[in-house]
């Protein structure tokens, strides 16, 4: 009777050879042993030939020579059977293949002292002499936490996340003066001010109404001259044509 290290085996032996595949109890991956050709195959692949070769001879030459051929030809046909039902023989280096795999795939495996399983080198943690599943590696299981906490937050933020819904017909401009928006002409459908843009007197870049400072160069915007509504007194941007306080005509 064959005896393993470990039960989770697998018998790919055939007629011609022997080879086995170990499994890993925990990740089930399979690590096979080498092949070893069968030598009493061997044999009888030559008996077979030869047993060929004097049938094709008999049939030629007729007679007696003829059933020679028959008789040897039969004899490896028997031969033959017999590997397919597995000799003694077969058996016998079948047991020895089997105990030869054994010795080279176990220095791949590792059996843990708690749960007794015959594990491979991924799945052994050799500082607590266990497998993973009764001992699993600190990084491993910090970085698992890591990223799961991660995934969390990733998906608490998208559940809180606002997200717009509507249609963007076109696009819509805010006058600087009223706040409001203000159409897509060259004034404020509101207040009336002008929507052109001003130009920095120093480096010549347009800047939308309102600004402080010019965004290419910082220079003061403020000392453009802005003329004065003759009602109210309120600022009037250059190019307006109706004061944004009062609705006066300029």
């Amino acid at each position: 009777m064959l005896q393993s290290f470990t039960r989770n085996y697998e018998d790919n032996s055939t007629e011609a050879g022997y080879q086995f595949t170990f499994y890993c109890d925990l990740c089930h991956d399979g690590y096979k042993s080498s092949f070893i050709e069968s030598e009493t195959y061997k044999k009888g692949k030559g008996l077979r030939s030869i047993s060929r070769g004097m049938g094709a001879l008999g049939s030629l030459l007729g007679g007696r020579l003829g059933h020679i051929g028959y008789s040897l030809e039969r004899g490896g046909d028997i031969l033959s059977e017999r590997f397919s039902g597995m000799s003694p023989e077969w058996h016998k280096e079948h047991e020895k293949a089997f105990e030869m795999a054994n010795n080279q795939v176990r220095k791949l495996f590792n059996r843990c002292h708690g749960c007794r399983k015959w594990v491979c080198d991924s799945c052994y943690n050799e500082d607590e002499g266990l497998c993973t599943e009764c001992a699993p590696r600190q990084d491993v299981w910090v970085a698992k936490a890591r990223a799961t906490a991660m995934q969390r937050n990733i998906e608490e933020a998208a559940e809180n996340a606002t997200v717009w819904k509507g249609k963007l017909e076109r696009k819509t401009i805010v006058c600087s003066h009223c706040g409001k928006p203000a159409g897509s002409g060259k004034y404020c459908n509101n207040c009336g001010s002008s929507l052109a843009l001003l130009v920095c007197p120093q480096c010549k870049s347009e800047n939308a109404q309102g600004v402080r400072f010019c965004n290419q160069c910082g220079f003061p915007m403020t000392e453009i001259v802005i003329n004065k509504c003759p009602v109210c007194g309120g600022h009037v941007s250059p190019g307006a044509n109706f004061c944004g306080n009062c609705g006066t005509k300029i």
